[in-house]
């Protein structure tokens, strides 16, 4: 019926169905009554502005096509005011405030038209006792720019984060402080970019799920090849045997440690895979009874010094360490140090567990606006996977438009600060893609003023401040490799200690093979942008566990915690860094370092 109305409408302008396809086209203008809610007499209106524009005089399914895809779809949906659907739905605290109003206008409307009985007389409209601020409606504080009502339904804030009493206590320091209070230059003048050149480092997106298998080996032989030739000067090795040929000597051999299972690796599951030019990439189960100490995990280069009479086994008698990479030196010389930069570092999420406000990212900023650091580096993520709220799609904003808003909002309420922002992207932001190496966002339009100031990178990058050298990640290496390490140690060395000695001597950002089952890695891309170019002076890795700041082989290596830790507050980290005259021995520029509670 309702195309038979529509047929006879359009036919007073002109318009009719073409014979052969009268049935498709009545079949269709059913079709689109229905699927956009027009009245007959709206959709007629519609196709026959459409038709006058095409100079079209028969109706064709193809034409009907044409006319959903450029008027229709462009049409802006339609707001249905019954009474019953304003009840209806997911409300904040705004839009049930705003019922409230239209039922008690609609009330004080309806007592006009009625004679007032004695008795019940409403009390004159006098003003009230207890008035609703405006300000919170008319207008939005810096507070109000991360409030939950623009993106979710909940508008509660988290109980245990506002009730918490230990705010701005520092749980763990390294070096020490002139003074007491911690305060930077607002940035100026601090030189922020990053340590190799654009075409050595990722700077945009780029295609992945096209691995090949083959490509794999050659980034794995390249990678043991290299640590190989590294070991061997180092340790002036004269020559690598083969690793899967019987001998009765001791031989020096060079391969990557393995799991011969689907388990965990223990002491009985070690497996030694060959290199391509010695060993042809063979494998050999590795006794390690006779080592009097040793740590290992998955992906590890090594070289082992030990015998395998029967080609069946090595027995290990001596394992060898990896060396780290150099530092950076500057190529002109210093003559006079710097002055003195504070570096402010936090990592997400930025919200409580219990919470899609971004209050602990409101008392960051503040803390931001407050000490006016040179730079601050902010890690994701910033919209976390994680999250309850994320995770059931219970946002009022598209992921991509939630993360714009917390974006925009971090980057305009520090510009009176005028620090140096570094953003880096996390593998549980939602919204971005979900790859290692991780590209940066992409997304945020700058103005000419912010792109100076703020500085999008990858995960993991290496950065240079004023001389310094910063290593960056947002991947929690330090639970993936910390899970599935081995040792046998007699040093005073903690397990944080020597998982932070492994990715310093492996010369990666993420040394661990097979990755933990949450990362998908491009090892393609890993070879080009994964691996440290130098041993940097201050090393980042945020972690879901325990905060430290630790020297490890003269880096500093700093976990600030989470700014959040479930539904309470977390830690971040501050350092006061200054580049230094390189003499005889080398100082780190890490004068200090502190965690502190949010």
């Amino acid at each position: 019926m309702a195309a038979e109305v529509v047929l006879e409408e359009v036919k007073l302008f002109g318009l009719a169905a073409q014979e052969d396809e009268a049935a498709a086209v009545a079949e269709k203008l059913a079709e689109l009554c229905m699927l956009y809610r027009l009245k007959e007499t709206e959709l007629a209106d519609e196709l026959v502005a459409c038709a006058a524009s095409k100079q079209v005089f028969l109706l064709t399914a193809d034409f009907l096509n044409t006319f959903e895809h450029e008027a229709l779809n462009k049409r802006p949906a339609k707001s249905h005011k019954r009474k019953e659907n304003r009840y209806s739905g997911v409300r904040d605290i705004n839009t049930i405030q705003e019922l409230l109003d239209v039922d008690e206008e609609e009330e004080n409307l309806l007592d006009a038209y009625t004679t007032p009985s004695k008795g019940s007389q409403k009390r004159a409209i006098t003003t009230p006792e207890n008035p609703r601020s405006k300000r919170t409606v008319s207008t939005r504080s810096p507070h109000l720019l991360f409030s939950p009502c623009s993106l979710s339904p909940s508008a509660t804030p988290s109980q245990k984060y506002t009730s918490r009493g230990n705010r701005g206590e520092v749980v763990t320091s390294f070096g020490s402080v002139q003074g007491t209070s911690w305060s930077g230059n607002g940035g100026s003048p601090t030189s922020v970019k990053l340590f190799s050149s654009a075409e050595e480092s990722l700077t945009k997106r780029y295609k992945f799920m096209f691995q090949k298998l083959f490509e794999n080996r050659e980034v794995f032989s390249c990678k043991i090849e290299e640590l190989g030739e590294a070991l061997k000067e180092h340790y002036r090795i004269e020559e690598f045997s083969s690793l899967i040929i019987p001998i009765q000597e001791p031989v020096t051999v060079l391969g990557q440690i393995g799991c011969d299972s689907n388990g965990k690796l223990n002491a009985r599951s070690v497996i030694l895979e060959g290199d391509q030019e010695h060993s042809s990439g063979g494998q050999v189960p590795v006794d390690v009874s006779e080592l009097t100490e040793y740590s290992l995990f998955p992906g590890q280069v090594v070289v082992m010094e030990g015998t395998n009479s029967t080609g069946g086994q090595l027995v290990a008698s001596k394992l060898y360490e990896g060396v780290p990479l150099p530092f950076h030196k500057p190529a002109v010389p210093i003559e006079e140090p710097e002055q003195q930069k504070m570096v402010l570092v936090a990592c997400g999420p930025y919200t409580t567990s219990d919470s899609i406000s971004y209050d602990p990212l409101v008392d960051l900023i503040e803390t931001i606006n407050k000490c006016r650091p040179d730079v601050c580096i902010l890690l994701g993520p910033f919209l976390d996977a994680k999250h309850t709220q994320v995770e059931n799609c219970q946002l009022m904003a598209s992921f991509e438009d939630a993360f714009k808003l917390c974006m925009k909002s971090v980057i305009e309420q520090t510009r009176s600060a005028g620090s140096q922002l570094v953003i880096v992207p996390s593998l549980r932001d939602v919204h971005h893609d979900y790859i290692y190496p991780q590209p940066p966002f992409s997304c945020c339009e700058l103005s000419k003023e912010d792109k100076q100031r703020v500085l999008f990178v990858s995960d993991p990058c290496t950065l240079e401040i004023n001389g310094v050298i910063f290593g960056l990640t947002s991947t929690d290496l330090l639970f993936h490799m910390g899970a599935e390490e081995i040792s046998s140690s007699s040093s005073v060395l903690d397990r944080f200690s020597r998982i932070l000695k492994h990715v310093l001597t492996q010369r990666s950002y993420y040394p661990l093979y097979p990755p933990a089952e949450e990362i998908n890695i491009d090892y393609e891309n890993f070879y080009h942008y994964a691996q440290l170019p130098v041993t940097p002076d201050v090393l980042i890795t945020p972690s879901d566990l325990r905060y430290f700041i630790k020297d490890i082989l003269g880096c500093i290596c700093m976990n600030p915690g989470r700014l959040t830790k479930g539904q309470v507050g977390g830690t971040y980290g501050r350092l006061y860094v200054q580049q230094q005259v390189y003499r005889e021995e080398r100082k780190s520029p890490c004068i200090a370092a502190q965690v502190v509670r949010i």
